[in-house]
């Protein structure tokens, strides 16, 4: 195992799974803004196994590029059409990457992006390993890393034995969302949340991922997966990292990504009794999912953090498809005063931080300001602090080229995965009860009888506060 100097940038980029969806949605969008945006300059070399020529490639992104209204024939997309290079070949051939070593000369420090099916990534990184492809290079891969604890740690072994941890990028694009990014900011940025993020004043939090769309077609897919693999045990474990972390210290790059291991080391790991798996109507009906499937397409859970900083505060985190809307937030609740001044009933989300991560961003704080008259009587309402539109930056931008670079931070480090996998691992395989729902409700009436006292549970609303 060869290494490169860690800041030394890579010098070329290769894309394995080059013809498929990932690559047409996410990759070629992504390297054209790298190019138009940051001057990216390396050759970029697509790799799979479709009888295809370097000119069908550049069609393909071509249309890729359309279909994100970006005009083919700009300066920046010529650019990008005259970078691109292809290998044509069977990932389990030797040839295929003693072709690719050729086409990569001079470049001795190359990025290579796994946009291949898991299963694929120990057969890829062993090709690249033998043919001296590996020498000097980073390995970017696409979750889901593992199936549960164990084929994750088993991964784990076999990409640590051809690259270093510090040259293995684990990309969980949510990291990489600017909405994410605005909790962190926001929490560290502003002093005056640092002092009441704590069980002392904190009541309770909630995070929902609601989509309004069901499996569509990544039947076969969803049905080897499911809800908790999917959203839960990535995604939503590193939202809840990000907002309960302690702050970083020191400057080195991972810094934060200590202090996200520390706090996902301390979650407690799930209990069957306080989990609710659901699946919407007519899920069965999806091409690909298999008859009689029991793969859960809505998922509520009850988490607790083991610090001395958020013991005793449940934590409520929910996801599914079919729901009434599309839309992600963090709802934090304060706790109410142990007596209430003017003697009112007053609902729980009275005062809370919510943060919008979905479509759009924003944080707001909940108050409760007087009605005008003779009473000290109140209501509830949200000062939007600020509010912003949906991403301006594409994650795959920011992360493929933070790992160009070799900056890991926004990357998840093997300790985060194996402790995200430890969390859920007790609830995987149908351990719990699955419970039908309707298209276009909120999940299960089981979600809400497991947040009982501590709820409701708090719906997303694209028109402002719930």
């Amino acid at each position: 195992m060869i290494e490169a100097p860690h800041d030394a940038p890579s010098d070329a980029v290769v894309f394995f799974g080059a013809t498929g969806d990932l690559a047409r949605k996410q990759i070629f969008p992504a390297l054209y803004r790298l190019v138009a945006e940051q001057d990216l300059s390396v050759p970029i070399i697509g790799v799979a196994k479709q009888g295809w020529t370097v000119e069908q490639l550049r069609g393909r992104a071509e249309e890729s590029l359309k279909e994100h209204g970006i005009k083919p024939d700009s300066d920046a997309a010529r650019r990008l059409m005259q970078l691109l290079r292809y290998v044509d070949g069977d990932y389990t051939d030797p040839a295929t990457f003693t072709t690719l070593r050729h086409t990569l000369d001079p470049a001795r420090r190359p990025l290579h992006y796994l946009a291949v099916p898991p299963s694929l990534f120990a057969t890829v990184a062993g090709g690249l390993a033998k043919s001296h492809c590996a020498d000097g290079a980073r390995l970017v891969v696409e979750k889901p890393f593992g199936h549960d604890r164990a084929s994750a740690r088993a991964l784990d072994t076999v990409l640590r034995r051809y690259f270093s941890e510090e040259n293995i990028f684990r990309i969980d694009h949510y990291l990489g969302k600017e909405p994410v990014q605005n909790i962190l900011y926001s929490r560290f940025a502003n002093p005056v949340f640092e002092p009441i993020w704590n069980r002392a004043y904190v009541q309770s939090i909630q995070i929902t991922m609601a989509e309004d769309f069901g499996v569509e077609d990544r039947g076969r897919f969803y049905d080897e997966t499911g809800a908790i693999r999917d959203v839960l045990q990535n995604h939503l474990l590193q939202v809840l990292a990000v907002l309960t972390m302690d702050p970083p210290t020191g400057e080195e790059n991972d810094a934060e990504r200590d202090q996200r291991a520390n706090l996902l080391k301390a979650v407690r790991p799930l209990d069957p009794a306080h989990v609710v798996r659901g699946q919407y109507d007519g899920y069965h009906t999806v091409p690909g999912v298999r008859a009689g499937s029991t793969v859960e397409t809505f998922v509520a859970v009850r988490l607790e953090i083991e610090s001395w900083r958020w013991a005793g505060v449940p934590i409520y985190i929910r996801a599914g498809k079919r729901l009434p809307l599309t839309a992600s937030e963090v709802l934090v609740i304060f706790k109410r005063p142990p007596r209430e001044t003017f003697g009112e009933i007053v609902p729980v989300f009275s005062g809370h931080v919510r943060f919008t991560l979905s479509p759009d961003v924003s944080v707001g704080l909940g108050v409760r300001v007087k009605v005008p008259g003779e009473r000290m009587v109140g209501r509830d309402t949200e000062l939007i602090l600020t509010r912003q539109p949906g991403e301006d930056r594409p994650p795959y931008q920011r992360l493929l080229g933070d790992a160009m670079r070799g900056v890991g931070e926004l990357f998840t480090r093997s300790d985060l995965v194996d402790a995200q996998w430890r969390i859920v691992d007790p609830v995987l395989n149908n351990v719990c009860p699955l419970y039908r729902y309707t298209g276009g409700s909120w999940g299960p009436a089981e979600a809400a009888q497991m947040i009982g006292q501590d709820g409701p549970w708090h719906d997303p609303n694209l028109g402002g506060q719930g």
